[in-house]
């Protein structure tokens, strides 16, 4: 099989190429732009295009398929001469379904949980030997890739993402991938750009849940009166399996959470109410393959966490720092929430990012209210860049702080006030906690860690 990425230096599209070319396919690929970690993956593996930017000889007769990746638009050269040329072009999500249609599908969608979830899933199959094929949007450790694909495997795991599926096709990813087993951690709104509406947003999931087959099984949060309603409306017209999880008995002994299971007390390397949800929700997805709860228990005890998820990134005896992808309001209230009550003797000090689209939209910013209260210093950090490039107005720090509803959060719109800032206020009864989708224009975020650790 010959394919050709357009768009292959994308954090989902790079990983889809090395896993193909790690499959014995022939892969090529092109980008008006490719930065780290792709450029050197890329390299390392053969794939990375002689010279930047789109030229239509790229597309040649002997393909068997073209990718699209999601920044190329309707115009691109390369995609313009695919559709002349009647070769088969696939979305991101599509050749994913296309590379799994004989595989049992497992799907892992909601608006928070579905990484760490799905990096859940991963490692305890791993760990007891379960052959699988899967998709995640963070790197785990103890994986190469973030995509694999075999001819072997039996089961094909997803993280299904509820953003667009390309600039020409307006489709959630997960809509495509079709699943046997899907599971919904939670639903509140987000990428207000493509879903102006709660309501609209909400039918996505909707959509989603429809999708699984008569034989198929639903798992959803049962904590969660969003998915719940969703659930109930489906059980008159689908005889899919309907199974709730909730949140399980834990208590928190010297900073270590300890489930209560199987008459006994399992220490975890993870912690926050939002992640013992999350274990639940893994524990229900392996049982439907024929996992038994104390395998899943005795392999998830060791489970580190996924990438950006509350990752430890600094410490010292009383000082930790933690780094997290937390950035819209549900997020941001569960994984403060977390910290918190893991270390209560602890000044918790949290910082986010206002960095993506729906987070710099001056209408969502309402739905922060209060999400911040239960940090002890809460701040924000957003730049006038970042409002720039989503052709989004500047605003001014007052409005920040009334939607936030706290007068004490500080804000800043300049990354090396902001640090310096930090270095002040961090004692040596600290944790500090820095969420984004981005990286504070570009801050070392280990090395800036390692320091305030010091302190």
């Amino acid at each position: 099989m010959r394919v050709h990425f357009i768009a292959i230096g994308g954090s989902a599209m790079h990983n889809l190429a090395i896993a193909l070319h790690n499959k014995g396919y022939q892969v090529t690929g092109s980008d008006d732009e490719i930065f780290e970690p792709a450029l050197t993956r890329l390299n390392k593996c053969g794939l990375l295009p002689e010279k930047i930017g789109w030229d239509s000889e790229n597309i040649t007769p002997d393909l068997d398929a073209v990718i699209l990746g999601m920044h190329a638009k309707n115009d691109n050269p390369e995609l313009i001469k695919a559709r002349q040329s009647g070769v088969k072009i696939f979305s991101y999500p599509e050749y994913l379904y296309e590379q799994s249609k004989d595989k049992i599908r497992i799907v892992i969608g909601g608006s928070h949980g579905k990484t760490t979830i799905t990096a859940m899933i991963l490692h305890v199959m791993k760990d007891l030997g379960i052959e699988t094929d899967y998709m995640v949007g963070a790197q785990l450790e103890g994986f190469d890739v973030m995509v694999k694909l075999s001819h072997d495997a039996k089961y094909m795991v997803f993280e299904g993402d509820e953003y667009l599926t390309s600039a020409i096709d307006r489709r959630p990813k997960f809509h495509l991938y079709q699943p046997h087993i899907g599971l919904i951690s939670g639903i509140a709104w987000d990428h207000i750009n493509v879903f102006p509406t709660f309501e609209n947003y909400k039918e996505q999931f909707r959509i989603f849940a429809g999708m699984i087959p008569d034989d198929g099984t639903l798992i959803y949060c049962a904590d969660d009166e969003n998915v719940t309603e969703i659930a109930d409306q489906l059980r008159t017209s689908k005889t899919f399996a309907f199974k709730p999880y909730n949140l399980p008995q834990f208590t928190i002994k010297q900073g270590i959470s300890y489930i209560h299971q199987l008459n006994n007390e399992i220490p975890m390397k993870v912690f926050g109410k939002h992640n013992m949800l999350n274990l639940e929700g893994a524990k229900c997805v392996l049982e439907s393959i024929g996992v038994q709860p104390e395998d899943f228990y005795k392999s998830i005890s060791t489970f580190k966490g996924a990438s950006k998820r509350l990752e430890l990134i600094a410490s010292a005896p009383t000082i930790n720092v933690y780094k997290d992808f937390a950035h819209s309001p549900s997020k941001l209230k569960a994984t403060i929430e977390a910290v918190k009550t893991q270390f209560p003797e602890r000044k918790l000090i949290a910082c986010m990012e206002l960095h993506t689209y729906s987070s710099l939209s001056t209408e969502f910013l309402k739905q922060y209210a209060g999400c911040m209260n239960n940090a002890d210093i809460a701040i924000v950090y957003y730049n006038k860049h970042a409002l720039e490039l989503k052709k989004l107005p500047f605003f001014n720090k007052e409005l920040v702080i009334e939607a936030f509803g706290r007068s004490d959060i500080s804000v800043f719109t300049n990354a090396g006030e902001m640090t310096g800032y930090l270095e002040k206020i961090v004692d040596g009864n600290s944790n500090l906690l820095m969420m984004s989708s981005g990286d504070f224009d570009g801050l070392n975020l280990k090395q800036f860690g390692a320091e305030i650790a010091k302190q």
